[in-house]
């Protein structure tokens, strides 16, 4: 017997063949087992008693059919493996219900849906509690930075440009920025939310159903907000997927870049952080090391939840406006990964800024070093001496050179010396007082006090406004997780 001969023995020659079997059929069942189990059954209960509501089966025949549905949603699922005479995890337990409730009536379930908007129903309720579970662990982390911002108002640290010194700022607002971000990377997981969150039952396969039910019944029942009312839209519309996995490849670069900072900032060399003991592990063979282990998980980790997501959207490009849902069964699984890994990400990350311990000694004497405070010379000129900014700039830059030069800092110039060299440019002699106000990192931060500048009263204010939002969006947060808790246990005790 040749290899194609044999090959096509041990295939079959019926579907689905044995290779169809162990590289398609079986890991989606899988996956719909892992993944869709339960939410597979909730949309059952509620079309059920919609059905009911709308006198299109008999109260006592919904009865019979909830509590076989109640039954069969016990199964313990890590006795389910894939089986051949069912096509998936949905037939099967249609299967499973008909052998509990007779099969006539388990087959009346169906009236009026088809698998297609049921599928998009089951994809759009995981992926709601995908949304909310990241959203609370990004609730979580920004309490911590605020925490910590609040903190360090009046810790001086080196703020850079292009990766080199370039202005005094505070620690605190610098937290305070990555917090801002992170709240509108929450803020686009809302709004991938609020898309999600509409039902796309009773479109049926297409075109609805004569059947006269309510869509906005099992909308209802589900917590769904809305129904997605154009029934074509409703099985063909895969933005739902796109906006999903866009908010969160926008969080994970986002974290990604202040993690990378972060690995900056734990370097021996810099020095400004120090990362708890239970979250670095010491060197096999150099025990002076402190490897910063969970900062750089977390940077590996949040970009393979960006990996993901971008390849459940490359995996809906160039499909067609239509039923796509054999193409969702594959590309779901990298979203729920993509999660899972932002998940990991975000309390990682909170555990580490949470214990995160600063070196406020160091980061006040670095803040002062490298001319970065050259900024304020040139304003002074301007602001006081009427000189144009453009001359002044260029003394304060001339005398940065000349600093780098000679090996100086600008705290290593008398105010004499300084004086001469303004001369040489303009006919300005400036005061002791006054250089040391511009040599001072303290003096930098807190001239600029200006809406959003990192003076510790403008800071101040912005985190008290912020601790405010933030309380309220944690009480709204969790007032919609209690919502559709209740919800969904009313609709298993139904």
């Amino acid at each position: 017997m040749s290899k194609l001969d044999e090959f096509i023995k041990n295939e079959g020659s019926v579907f689905p063949g044995k290779t169809y079997v162990e590289e398609l059929l079986m890991p989606v069942f899988n996956d719909q087992r892992d993944y869709l189990f339960h939410v597979m059954f909730d949309i059952h209960r509620a079309h059920v008693i919609m059905l009911s509501e709308q006198k299109i089966i008999k109260e006592e025949e919904a009865k019979i059919m909830l509590d076989g549905i109640r039954k069969v949603a016990q199964t313990d699922l890590t006795l389910l493996t894939y089986q051949p005479q069912f096509e998936d995890l949905f037939f099967m337990m249609e299967a499973k219900i008909g052998d509990e409730i007779g099969h006539e009536l388990a087959g009346m379930i169906h009236i009026g849906r088809s698998r297609n908007d049921m599928g998009v129903a089951m994809y759009r309720l995981v992926l709601r509690g995908h949304l909310l579970q990241l959203i609370g662990y990004a609730n979580q982390l920004s309490e911590s930075f605020l925490v910590q911002a609040e903190k360090h108002i009046e810790t001086y640290i080196t703020g850079y440009t292009h990766t080199q010194p370039a202005q005094p700022t505070t620690l605190g607002h610098y937290f305070l920025a990555i917090y801002d971000v992170l709240q509108r990377d929450i803020g686009r997981l809302w709004a991938a939310y609020e898309t999600v969150n509409l039902s796309p039952l009773g479109a049926a396969a297409l075109t609805t159903t004569g059947f006269p039910i309510s869509r906005n019944r099992t909308a209802e029942l589900l917590g769904f907000e809305a129904v997605v009312e154009n029934s074509y839209d409703s099985i063909g519309g895969a933005d739902y997927l796109l906006e999903t996995a866009t908010a969160i490849m926008t969080c994970m670069v986002n974290t990604g870049r202040w993690i990378q900072d972060f690995l900056q900032h734990v370097t021996r060399e810099f020095g400004t952080f120090y990362v708890a003991d239970p979250y670095v592990q010491v060197s096999s063979i150099m025990p002076q090391k402190r490897n910063p282990v969970s900062i750089e998980h977390s940077r590996s980790i949040a970009s393979s939840a960006y990996g993901d997501a971008l390849a459940a959207m490359n995996m809906i490009h160039n499909t067609p406006f239509g039923d796509i849902v054999d193409t969702e069964d594959d590309l779901q699984p990298h979203l729920y990964r993509a999660f899972s890994n932002a998940g990991r990400v975000m309390k990682l990350m909170y555990a580490v800024i949470s214990t995160l311990k600063v070196n406020e000694e160091h980061t006040k004497k670095m803040a002062a070093k490298s001319s970065i405070t050259v900024t304020e010379l040139a304003d002074t000129l301007s602001r006081d001496y009427e000189i144009s900014f453009r001359k002044a700039h260029s003394i304060a830059s001339h005398i940065a050179k000349r600093s780098i030069g000679e090996g100086k800092e600008l705290y290593d110039w008398d105010t004499q010396d300084i004086n001469k060299i303004i001369n040489e440019f303009v006919s300005v002699n400036i005061a002791e007082d006054e250089w040391k106000k511009i040599i001072s990192p303290e003096y930098f931060v807190e001239i600029r006090s200006i809406q959003g500048g990192p003076s510790p009263k403008e800071v101040s204010r912005m985190i008290v406004n912020r601790k405010q939002k933030l309380e309220q969006q944690m009480q709204e947060y969790k007032e919609i997780v209690k919502a559709l808790n209740d919800r969904r246990k009313a609709l298993v005790e139904y």
